[in-house]
């Protein structure tokens, strides 16, 4: 519906330019082509980031949980990566991470990834001595935002947007576990538990994607802050625009569920290496988050209309917001068209996890610091660590 305004030329804040399309999806097909000359490109999720400099961390990680069974290797990956995703919220300009032994300097999300990965091998999301490599409700609802900060190298001269938000996320986290047995287990609630509830709800092995995410909707639902509620239940990330429209209470909302639907695209790799196969891997949406949108602004496809949306960082309820990442959203679909009949693939060998990853994700960043010297993207937004 957005889109249809945009292209009725009615929305207030951005123009489409449909003839830059063609652009975008050469710019993106050029970056996967680099990156990844034989096509292999992986699933968009946090394991990319995890493996940020080239170092496998997870396998190394994984040696502690050898002789473990398949499904308890799942758990644990299961839970490192809610953990992450819910801790990634943008890092903001200033922030940087250092990692000990390597010495490294990482930022943005790959910094969030691998602080995040060392604070969960540091047993900082789990109530048990031994058993380190876990999350679960225990832990998580005693989280102290001092442990965290620490590990995330949080100071005045390390600042990180939105840290205690997303603390306070994880502590929220904590509560829910303990609320859905059904999902999370009735004795020790985790959030590993995840791998049981998708098994047993498989059928010949199989997971669709959409239900994946609808779980991960339903599990957390009371996890968000208070924003947007429907008939008592709170919506999370779903925001108010005039150009949707309906005749029944949805009316003026739009839905996005990015850290969702990015966390649901990061089980599929722990659910397949344990046996399961994740089916439908297209049924979800392009990413609503600022590297996919910004891409778009940068190369001229959805055009700013007037000065203030470049001059300052914007709410991440401001309609203005809500209209490109609707925009996004919508245009990602058609890019990822124009991207494989450029690549010469299809939708059921390249799904759009792989056109994000290889993709209009990178490729985003990489105009990002061709246009800028800091590599921020072209449309600043004033995050509370629960959205970006």
């Amino acid at each position: 519906m957005v889109l249809a305004a945009a292209e009725a030329e009615t929305l207030e804040h951005f123009a489409f330019e449909p003839e830059r399309l063609d652009t975008v999806a050469s710019y993106v097909a050029d970056t996967i082509k680099a990156a990844y000359p034989t096509l292999a490109v992986p699933y968009h999720s946090r394991w990319r980031h995890f493996a940020a400099g080239g170092v496998e961390r997870w396998q190394d990680a994984a040696t502690r949980l050898t002789g473990r069974s398949r499904a308890e290797v799942a758990r644990s990956r299961i839970d490192l990566a809610v953990a992450s995703v819910l801790l990634d919220a943008g890092a903001g300009e200033r922030w940087r991470y250092r990692e000990g032994e390597r010495q490294a300097l990482l930022a943005r999300s790959e910094g969030l990834a691998v602080a995040s990965f060392r604070l969960f091998l540091a047993g900082a999301f789990s109530a048990r001595a031994r058993e380190p490599l876990r999350c679960d409700a225990a832990a998580l609802v005693a989280l102290d935002d001092d442990v965290v900060a620490a590990g995330f190298q949080v100071s005045r001269e390390n600042p990180l947007p939105g840290f205690s938000a997303r603390v306070a996320l994880l502590r929220r986290v904590g509560t829910a576990l303990a609320e859905r047995p059904d999902l999370f287990g009735a004795e020790a609630p985790r959030i590993g538990n995840l791998f049981d509830y998708f098994a047993a709800q498989s059928r010949d092995g199989a997971v669709p994607l959409p239900m994946i995410l609808a779980t991960l909707l339903d599990g957390f639902a009371t996890i968000w802050p208070s924003r947007l509620s429907l008939a008592g239940h709170p919506l999370g990330d779903v925001w108010r625009h005039p150009a949707a429209r309906s005749a029944d209470l949805t009316d003026g909302l739009v839905p996005f569920h990015k850290l969702s639907q990015w966390l649901s695209y990061s089980l599929v790799e722990p659910l397949e290496e344990a046996g399961l196969r994740v089916t439908e891997l297209d049924a979800l949406t392009g990413l609503p988050e600022y590297r996919n949108g910004g891409l778009l602004v940068d190369l001229g496809a959805l055009r700013p209309k007037h000065a203030g949306v470049l001059a300052r960082p914007h709410p991440v309820d401001s309609e203005l917001v809500v209209e490109w990442r609707a925009l996004t959203v919508a245009l990602l679909d058609r890019v990822a068209e124009r991207v494989r009949a450029s690549l010469g693939v299809d939708a059921a060998g390249f799904p759009l996890a792989k056109v994000l990853e290889g993709g209009t994700w990178s490729a985003g960043r990489r105009i990002a610091r061709e246009r800028r010297p800091d590599g921020a993207p072209p449309i600043l937004v004033a995050s509370d660590g629960t959205v970006f």
